[in-house]
């Protein structure tokens, strides 16, 4: 009865220090990176811890019942069966948590491919929204009757612009100049059908166009701009993009529709979305002075971690 007590209660004063050396550990001396010196450390130091406790514990022993064997060669027998012992108790919590972190780490991984996976057809499927494509079809025959060069025009930004989704939307960046290029082919088809209503200046230094974003990001703020504001010729609408230090700009004047649908705000949740998937920073979306701003982070490709991994 004494020996099973004490064989519990060693057992514990054993395995909650090797639990926390083993996180210690992988923080401090991951296995991926120090190998050798990992395998070294926890070897001693579950040999070195062992042959203390097994000291301690068979020292107490014997102040409560004497052993009737010597001492000395207890305290030896008890220290290599300690040792043996903890190195298998070190092995088997080694095993738990690898595994628990594994399926941890599976679990997130899931979670994260699944949500991508719902970003990716929401971006899709706005690109391929049936009003645009209705409205570009629509302008598109009334040009052919009327500027048969323009309505080729026309037809190449159109299939660029859809080029340029089917390459971008398994990409999780983009570069901020075929980002401007797509822009330019989108602005484009919005003039064909707003006329001299709608106008744009785009002002990007060149130092920043090799710079990245999110693929299509700028697609969702014109979007909202021409879809909630009136563009007619008594009330015009002006966009600009330009830059504030590392972030892009997209500002626009506000005339908000007075019949307009219920926003579900769902584009700009998706762009946060999916900027937390490659950065750290987060776009913002703020009215000031009768315009509305979107700020969005532009990410340099040497701090892109998660983008090279």
């Amino acid at each position: 009865m004494r020996g099973t007590s004490l064989s519990l209660l060693a057992s514990f004063f054993i395995a909650y220090p090797d639990l926390f050396m083993i996180q210690y550990l992988n923080k401090t001396c991951q296995w991926s990176r120090k190998i050798i010196q990992r395998i070294t450390f926890q070897f001693f130091f579950a040999i070195s811890l062992a042959v203390l406790i097994s000291i301690l514990f068979t020292l107490f022993a014997h102040s409560i019942k004497a052993y009737e064997r010597d001492i000395m060669n207890v305290l030896v027998n008890n220290a290599l069966i300690f040792s043996v012992v903890n190195i298998l108790v070190m092995a088997i919590l080694e095993g738990w948590i690898a595994f628990n972190e594994s399926r941890h780490a599976k679990q997130i991984a899931d979670n994260l491919q699944a949500e991508l996976s719902q970003i990716k057809f929401e971006v899709l499927k706005s690109q391929i929204n049936p009003h645009f494509m209705f409205n570009s079809l629509n302008v598109l025959s009334g040009l052919i009757n009327k500027d048969v060069k323009k309505a080729q025009q026309f037809i190449d930004e159109f299939s660029h612009i859809y080029r340029y989704v089917l390459e971008t939307i398994e990409q999780p960046v983009a570069t901020v100049s075929k980002e401007l290029d797509f822009t330019r082919s989108y602005l484009f088809l919005q003039q064909i059908r707003y006329g001299k209503d709608l106008s744009y200046s785009i002002n990007i230094p060149a130092d920043l166009l090799d710079l990245f974003l999110p693929p299509l990001s700028l697609q969702v703020v014109l979007e909202n701009a021409t879809k909630h504001n009136i563009v007619n010729e008594t009330k015009p609408l002006y966009i600009e993009i330009y830059n504030e230090g590392l972030f892009l700009i997209i500002k626009n004047n506000i005339q908000p529709k007075i019949s307009k649908g219920v926003s579900t705000g769902l584009g700009l949740k998706n762009l946060v979305k999916r900027y937390a998937l490659i950065s750290d920073k987060e776009p913002e979306f703020k009215v000031k002075t009768n315009h509305y701003i979107a700020s969005l982070p532009l990410i340099k490709p040497e701090t892109d971690e998660r983008t090279n991994n």
